[in-house]
């Protein structure tokens, strides 16, 4: 846990994957503690001692069975959840692997142009971002 401007919180790695107009979400399972069965851009927690770089790549592959080529910060976001999180997001448009859920219910791509009947806060933001810096 961190402390930012008087408030602890815990950082996060997100990953925004895009391909072919379309995002990877995930539908995170219901025994989970935070989050149980929201729709949203997969991540997970940065262990004491690692880089978010080294996180991100840890999260991807014990997540989806991925490895990020080149990924690109974003933003950072507070979510406030049961925990209150400060998730770093980075875009990545090129990966190495076999795309699995490993942790998740399940996860799917979803027209980027039809997010928003979707409840992804703060990953809307996020994802918007990515799209104005780098696409």
């Amino acid at each position: 846990m961190a402390n930012l401007a008087g408030q602890n919180f815990v950082p996060c790695v997100c990953f925004i994957l895009l391909r072919d107009g379309c995002v990877l979400l995930e539908q995170r399972r219901a025994d989970k503690s935070t989050d149980p069965g929201r729709i949203m851009i997969p991540g997970g927690h940065i262990e004491a001692g690692e880089s978010q770089l080294q996180a991100l790549q840890r999260e991807l592959a014990e997540e989806l069975g991925l490895q990020a080529v080149q990924p690109r910060y974003v933003c950072s976001l507070l979510h406030p959840t049961s925990e209150l999180q400060l998730l770093h997001y980075y875009l990545i448009t090129d990966w190495q692997g076999e795309l699995c859920a490993h942790e998740a219910e399940r996860v799917f791509w979803h027209p980027v142009s039809e997010l928003a009947g979707l409840d992804l806060c703060p990953d809307d933001i996020a994802i918007a971002e990515a799209r104005r810096l780098y696409l």
